[in-house]
């Protein structure tokens, strides 16, 4: 009996040690290899054709059409406007220059829509009914996790079902 109670001694001490390692384990295969973009190293490209037209995009780390975690940055111009849609993934949302106007629901209010200044930071829960515009030129940096999906409130705001 005295050596039953120290085996399971032993196998509990390896599991809360093991238990222990596998978040640092985890937290080092998810943060891949560094990375590391300058201003003059950006890549802008047109955005996909599931946002309006008139946008550039640039990939900074990962990959948005895949599993795993990606960064990228928005440019978009004065007057662009994105319809009430929502994401299944949630997003972090830093405003890089210009201001990104961004509301709540499925109609747009350009009233009760908030003013989120350069420098400014907007978290973003999945599946959150949201829309967004600008007055002035405006890049936004999106955190997240992929595949990036956008899912319009009305599929007639679908842009890539105009093609």
């Amino acid at each position: 009996m005295k050596e039953h109670s120290s085996q399971f001694l032993r196998l509990s001490v390896a599991l809360l040690a093991l238990g222990a390692a596998v978040p640092a384990v985890a937290e080092d295969a998810a943060m891949g290899e560094m990375a590391m973009v300058n201003p003059s190293d950006i890549k802008w490209s047109d955005a996909p054709a599931s946002m309006p037209k008139g946008a550039k995009v640039a990939v900074l780390y990962g990959d948005p059409g895949k599993d795993g975690p990606f960064v990228i940055r928005l440019k978009m111009p004065a007057g662009y406007k994105i319809p009430p849609h929502w994401h299944t993934q949630s997003e972090d949302l830093t405003v890089i220059s210009g201001a990104l106007y961004l509301g709540e629901g499925d109609m747009v209010d350009m009233k009760k829509a908030h003013a989120l200044k350069a420098g400014g930071f907007h978290y973003l829960p999945g599946k959150a009914h949201h829309y967004a515009f600008t007055k002035t030129p405006t890049v936004v940096q999106v955190s997240s996790t992929g595949p990036i999906d956008i899912n319009y409130i009305d599929p007639k705001d679908d842009p890539a079902a105009k093609q």
